[in-house]
């Protein structure tokens, strides 16, 4: 658990989430490394699937890309085994629990051990029902990462409390995606977070400019974009690890 601890430590932290296998997997492998020679702190990694019902349009596209492209997880997890013969920070998977169902969840979680994932995010799983996949995960040190939205009202305390690696704090209702503006009352949030653990907060869904990113991590620890970077995928294609390193570059500035 501690690993995903240290992306805290330099500052505010910045996780780009990029979806693995678009367009191949070459390019993720590349992108993932531009990211972290430019400062990601932690990088949360998609396993394609083709109902990613937390996703708006710019991440589902990227999964449907993906998949037609016949990445499977077992092609992540030759990924991940490979980026880590250099790529040392903390990385997760995103992904939902269909994924690690028809794989085998102990059969999944212990070769996320095994090629050096640190977390796991499944944000189709609520917080009543993770002890299916808890008990698994804690057998193999693979850190369960909470999300709490703006409608967790008063269980947010109670996640918090049970929250491991560090708690993914949706921004606002509704699906990923970038935002003109983020309206919600985030720090009301974060203080009550802050009653009950230590674990740090990274606010995500929506975040796209540096300003955002800066604006949040003043409330929180750290910031999560997804659909910026996977934006500048779809535009670059192959050519994209250089632009995403600018663009993360920019954004561990901004914090």
């Amino acid at each position: 658990m501690t690993k995903i601890k240290q992306a805290f430590e330099n500052g505010k932290a910045f996780i780009p989430f990029i979806t693995c296998g678009d367009p191949d997997l070459e390019t993720t492998a590349a992108v993932v490394r531009a990211a972290a020679e430019n400062g990601a702190d932690l990088i949360e990694l998609g396993i394609p699937f083709s109902d990613p019902t937390a996703e708006g349009p710019v991440i589902q596209a990227a999964n449907i890309r993906a998949l037609s492209g016949g990445v499977d997880t077992d092609k992540v997890f030759d990924l991940v085994r490979d980026l880590r013969q250099d790529v040392t920070i903390p990385l997760v998977f995103m992904t939902y629990a269909n994924v690690v169902f028809s794989y085998g969840s102990e059969r999944f979680i212990s070769t996320c051990a095994n090629v050096g994932i640190d977390g796991l995010i499944l944000p189709d799983i609520p917080f009543e029902e993770k002890e299916e996949f808890l008990d698994i995960c804690h057998k193999y040190d693979v850190a369960l990462i909470s999300l709490i939205a703006p409608t967790s009202a008063n269980r947010i305390g109670m996640i918090a409390k049970e929250a491991e690696g560090f708690i993914y704090l949706v921004s606002s209702l509704g699906v990923t995606g970038t935002r003109s503006e983020i309206k919600t009352d985030l720090s009301s949030i974060v203080n009550v977070i802050r009653e009950n653990t230590d674990t740090p907060v990274a606010v995500g869904f929506g975040i796209s400019t540096p300003q955002q990113a800066h604006d949040m991590a003043a409330v929180s620890d750290g910031a999560i974009v997804g659909s910026a970077i996977i934006k500048l995928l779809e535009k670059h294609g192959k050519d994209a690890a250089a632009y995403v390193g600018e663009f993360v570059r920019a954004m561990k500035e901004a914090l």
